[in-house]
């Protein structure tokens, strides 16, 4: 079998959550994608409407799938119906091949675009993104739950999703919006000032321009204009907080909230700005001017404000003062880790949530690898007991393939010169201990580590849920499960072929671990040269 079973007292509460993070995790692999190996210049562009509603969709995403959680926290009785009205219904075939489809067409761009840059055919890729926003959406939703479930849902907790849900939708609108308040001189002033007085506490030799809003030092210094105020941030947390009001209004005491929570909220928004911007002269002038602009000013913000807003949820949460009633949330059967799909799926999201950590907190990302293959172990750790019921016996046939694609991934390589020159030079700059702590965390991440992860999930996971006793189904579910590899990796061919391999593999005697192993062998030779030739750019 693909996926050992479980006893539906754990497999089923889980399923909900489970999907969802499915989705956050795509989300997510979007972002990186058109974030790292992407080109969008929506003012270049016939469509600068349309081009900025489209890049602000992940945002959007990503608000409203926190939101929705927490509506669920608050409702938990209404939660409880809800699984109950899909426990034993699975989804339709048609709502996953739509799902799947909107986001083969979401990735679809980055196939036909020049040197990733988007925005040279952006009239040309409008199309798949606008049409495959729409069928990822309505796929995943009908996915989760039935049309059926998800009116009785709505009426029965009085439509409050649906408002929740508007709401989180326009908050990066309003975070637009609010952008002329950066404008107020007082206001502009009293940030500089801040910034000021904390840059004081670490170093003296501070540069000022006051009337031009430049600070810093004299190697490194920033302008302090509206596009980096934290505005967004602060809509966020406020957006988060008036949300949290809504969404618990039977149990908050608004008086209370209202004076205290709310203007804490903001304070602590606009606080925090200031020690991010500060915290970014200081990254620039000690550390890496790279990695403050590239880096640090680019996502550190973004982490950090939802952090804060999460943070404010659950300190209010914890107050009694704050409410009428205290109520209790939901219970679950079972541990998370006990549960096959979290076996498949919360590893992977982690690979994909430290990925983006590393882009925003290192000047060359592959310098944070070390951190990757820590979380990655602790994952697998924490989910032993889930691995253990594979069949571990190493199958020749699964060795023998996976090393012809490690020897055509070498064969094929067209690597970019200036990419291995650039992963040198960051490498030369650690030191001798360093050096050699980086080379065996990328050693056991890329041969143990990642086949393991990647494979329980395109495989294990995506591939076993399309799979069918159809030959169309069968043929369906290795194609989309290889161009979802192919899209990962950024090589289309080389590591689409890889993927349909690997697919032929686990589908020759049902065990995805022979999948693992011939993705290990195939890193291994990737892995064996590179070491050889001190060459890492090449995994």
């Amino acid at each position: 079998m693909n996926l050992p079973p479980s006893p539906v007292s754990l497999q089923r509460p889980g399923r909900l959550w489970l999907l969802a993070l499915l989705f956050c995790a795509e989300v997510l692999a979007l972002a990186v994608a058109y974030q790292f190996f992407a080109v969008i210049e929506c003012h270049a562009t016939d469509l600068n409407g349309v081009c900025r509603f489209l890049r602000s969709l992940v945002a959007r995403a990503v608000v409203m799938f926190a939101a929705f959680g927490l509506l669920l926290w608050a409702r938990p009785l209404a939660l409880s119906a809800f699984r109950r009205s899909v426990e034993g219904q699975g989804a339709a075939l048609v709502w996953r091949l739509l799902h799947v489809l909107g986001v083969l067409l979401l990735i679809s761009p980055l196939a036909f675009a020049p040197g990733g840059n988007i925005g040279a055919v952006f009239d040309l890729a409008v199309w798949p993104l606008l049409l495959g926003s729409v069928l990822a959406a309505v796929g995943g939703l009908f996915w989760l739950a039935p049309p059926q479930a998800w009116a009785r849902l709505l009426v029965q907790d009085h439509f409050a999703p649906v408002i929740t849900l508007a709401l989180a939708a326009v908050l990066p609108d309003l975070a637009d919006m609010a952008l002329p308040l950066w404008d107020w001189q007082g206001l502009t002033r009293l940030t500089f000032d801040a910034v000021h007085l904390f840059l004081g506490l670490f170093a003296s030799d501070i540069r000022v321009d006051a009337p031009g809003y430049i600070i810093g030092f004299p190697q490194f210094s920033v302008h302090i204009a509206r596009q980096c105020s934290g505005v967004e941030g602060v809509a966020l947390v406020t957006g988060f907080t008036v949300l949290y009001a809504f969404i618990f209004r039977d149990t908050v005491r608004f008086p209370h909230f209202w004076l205290v929570v709310l203007p804490l909220a903001i304070m602590l928004s606009w606080l925090l700005n200031v020690v991010r911007v500060g915290g970014l002269i200081l990254i620039g002038q000690y550390v890496s001017p790279d990695l403050a602009v590239n880096g640090f000013h680019s996502y550190a913000g973004w982490v950090f404000f939802t952090l804060l807003a999460l943070a404010i949820v659950w300190g209010v949460q914890t107050v009694p003062w704050l409410h009428r009633a205290r109520m209790s949330g939901p219970t679950t059967a079972g541990r998370l880790t006990e549960d096959p799909l979290a076996g498949a799926l919360l590893p992977f999201a982690i690979f994909m949530g430290v990925s983006l950590l590393t882009h925003a907190l290192f000047p060359h990302p592959e310098l944070g690898y070390p951190l990757r293959a820590m979380a990655l172990g602790l994952a697998i750790w924490a989910f032993r007991g889930f691995y253990r019921q594979f069949e571990w016996r190493v199958d020749p046939l699964a060795v023998a393939l996976g090393g012809l694609v490690g020897l055509g991934w070498l064969w094929f390589d067209q690597a970019d010169a200036r990419a291995g020159m650039d992963l040198a030079r960051a490498l030369g700059g650690l030191s001798g201990w360093m050096l050699a702590i980086w080379i065996v965390t990328r050693l056991i991440g890329t041969v143990l580590l990642v086949p393991l992860v990647e494979e329980m999930f395109f495989r294990g996971y995506l591939l076993a849920r399309l799979d069918g006793p159809a030959p169309w189904q069968r043929l369906l579910a290795v194609a989309v499960s290889s161009a979802a590899f192919a899209a990962l990796h950024g090589r289309w061919l080389a590591a689409g072929v890889a993927g349909i391999i690997f697919a032929l593999v686990m589908l020759r005697r049902g065990r995805v671990a022979d999948a693992v192993i011939a993705h290990i062998a195939a890193n291994l030779v990737v892995a064996a040269w590179a070491f050889a030739t001190s060459d890492f750019a090449r995994i």
